[in-house]
């Protein structure tokens, strides 16, 4: 996910942080200059879903404008597939019927 909350502030025309922080006070949301500060410059790795709330409110905005999926990332992240000599490749398939293996004793 990217965290877009800067270009959303541009586009409602909040240029600093320190003025975003002013808005979300008078919103009903204080967030100290250190936690501000995280948010205006990287990607937070947790938020809470009240004050994501008053952030979208503020912007006139929804999550979704805030948080961008980016796909290409998660692909990137998967295993790379290998191919067997059939040139299948090689995923696994359930196997259907009884389960005739003994449990661990």
């Amino acid at each position: 996910m990217q965290w877009n909350l800067r270009m959303r502030a541009a586009q409602t025309g909040i240029w600093k942080s320190t003025e975003m922080r002013r808005r979300l006070a008078e919103a009903g949301l204080e967030i100290s200059a250190g936690k501000m500060s995280a948010l205006w410059t990287g990607t937070p790795t947790s938020i809470r879903l009240d004050d994501l709330d008053v952030i979208c409110s503020v912007l006139g905005c929804t999550p979704a404008d805030l948080l961008l999926c980016e796909p290409e990332k998660v692909a990137a992240r998967r295993p790379q597939q290998t191919n067997t000599a059939s040139g299948s490749s090689s995923t696994l398939s359930p196997q259907l019927g009884r389960h005739t293996s003994i449990p661990p004793a």
